[in-house]
């Protein structure tokens, strides 16, 4: 080891060290300097570059149709088309501009304060693809008028409205009409497995009717007899169940209610029990085996709670013969047949049958073409309803012939207790009736006021018993 101590610099190479170290300093300083203002630089060029990328990469068209008007609400459907890049979650935004007021929304999550409604995609439809659209629907009250909402933005763009581009006069209001123009029924945003309830059932489209009249005709009036069992509704809502019987008598079938011989009652008592349904898919998305039986399972599931309502303390209703009414799907009618993805033969299936430019199963098989019960397609695999869930479709309708809503609404609504659209429609099909200018006294809150409830109560139960024990002597009973 080397213990001798090192030589001592001179200083003239002390000074000139130094200088070296201080120049050494004041170059990293420098250059560190330089890299701070060059990525200052970077981020804030990033972040000009980023916001018109962001403002670029969003670009809207919103399209809002009036589909159900009456006297003090409406019924609206609404397209959201992407016109821009890829939306990966979506939020639409506007403002009432003539004093609406939103009273429910479904096919996303609403939410207002005043005339300002902020729509957030469900989570099961978070994606629109660029060229895609995605469609909503709501109801509203209104004072008089009705108009395009304004200041319509998606993820905080200004979109066209109804073909007018931002910042462009919009329409004035447009006065509404005396009456409903359809069954309006909504119902509030179903999400992947809708807890929202996918409420009431905004009817937005009349009900559809067969091209050719029923190979029947409504016979004469019959005398309705005295029912056996004691009518005994709750005291506080006999007055308005006289009031809406009354009303169903002076309004259905030009005030002849008894003559009509195909309600959902007429149907169960032919079969003995039991309803067929035909699908009339009336969308472009497939459906696998498994999606099938979920939508026929929830599909029984919701006809069963009104089923559910003939029956007092484990009886059944003033001679209700049924302990159960089956129901099944005997069919599936679409376009393409690759969009049924199954191979059983579970079901019967009808392919690019059109009627109302829509699928739908054999006539020839239809209890809604044929009420006198011959089939010449065949009574074993005859249908009586159908299920038509269209594509797009925002709202309702329902009748003798069946239901039909939104095929996104009913499919991301297979996770919810109520599906308040179908229970709405099904509730027709019985022959229940609609409130668009007036409320009973006392009841402001059941499944047939469209978007007050959003499943059946005790006041629709009693409307429904209402209509059995009133059909109930045309079956001997």
């Amino acid at each position: 080891m080397d213990t001798s101590t090192p030589p001592r610099a001179s200083r003239s190479q002390i000074r000139r060290r130094v200088r070296q170290a201080r120049q050494a300093r004041r170059l990293r300083r420098g250059r560190v300097t330089a890299m701070l203002v060059a990525a200052s630089v970077t981020l804030v060029g990033a972040g000009v570059a980023g916001a018109t990328l962001a403002s670029a990469a969003v670009r809207c068209a919103v399209d809002f149709s009036t589909t159900a008007q009456w006297n003090t609400g409406h019924t609206s459907s609404t397209v959201i088309r992407n016109t821009g890049d890829r939306l990966d979650g979506w939020t639409l935004t506007w403002r009432f501009a003539s004093g609406e007021r939103l009273t429910q929304g479904w096919l996303g999550d609403f939410t207002s304060s005043g005339a300002q409604v902020t729509v957030t995609q469900p989570s099961w439809a978070r994606v629109i693809e660029a060229g895609g659209s995605a469609t909503i629907g709501w109801n509203a009250t209104h004072t008089g008028a009705v108009s395009t909402p304004a200041d319509v933005r998606l993820n905080g763009v200004a979109c066209t409205v109804n073909g007018v581009a931002p910042g462009t006069t919009t329409p004035s209001a447009t006065p509404t009409t005396a009456g409903p123009s359809a069954t309006p029924t909504r119902t509030p945003t179903p999400s992947a497995s809708p807890t929202p309830t996918p409420t009431p059932s905004p009817t937005p489209s009349p009900t559809p009717s067969p091209s050719t009249s029923p190979t029947t005709t409504p016979t004469t009036t019959p005398t309705p007899t005295p029912t056996s069992a004691p009518w005994s509704p709750p005291a506080s809502m006999s007055q308005a169940l006289d009031q809406v019987w009354a009303h169903q008598e002076q309004t259905y079938n030009n005030g002849n209610l008894y003559a009509f011989k195909n309600y959902g009652w007429d149907q169960v008592m032919a079969n003995g029990g039991y309803l067929n349904i035909c699908v009339r898919w009336d969308s472009d998305q497939p459906v696998s085996a498994a999606l099938r039986d979920q939508i026929h399972a929830k599909y029984a599931e919701q006809y069963a709670k009104w089923f559910d309502t003939l029956r007092e303390n484990g009886q059944r209703w003033n001679g209700w013969p049924y302990d159960q009414v089956k129901i099944t799907v005997v069919g599936w009618a679409v376009r393409d047949r690759s969009l049924l993805q199954w191979t059983d033969n579970s079901v019967d299936i009808y392919v690019n049958d059109i009627r109302e430019n829509a699928p739908q199963c054999a006539e020839s098989r239809g209890r809604f073409f044929h009420q006198d019960g011959v089939y010449p397609g065949g009574a074993e695999r005859h249908y009586d309803q159908s299920l038509w869930l269209t594509k797009g479709m925002g709202g309702g309708a329902g009748g003798d012939w069946g239901q039909r809503m939104g095929s996104e609404y009913f499919v991301g609504a297979l996770g919810s207790p109520d599906v308040t659209i179908l229970q709405h429609e099904i509730g027709h099909t019985f022959g229940l009736d609609d409130f668009y200018d007036w409320t009973p006294t006392g009841q402001n809150s059941f499944v047939m006021l469209a978007g007050s409830s959003p499943r059946i109560t005790q006041f629709d139960a009693w409307m429904l018993r209402d209509w059995w024990r009133h059909l109930k002597p045309r079956y001997g009973l």
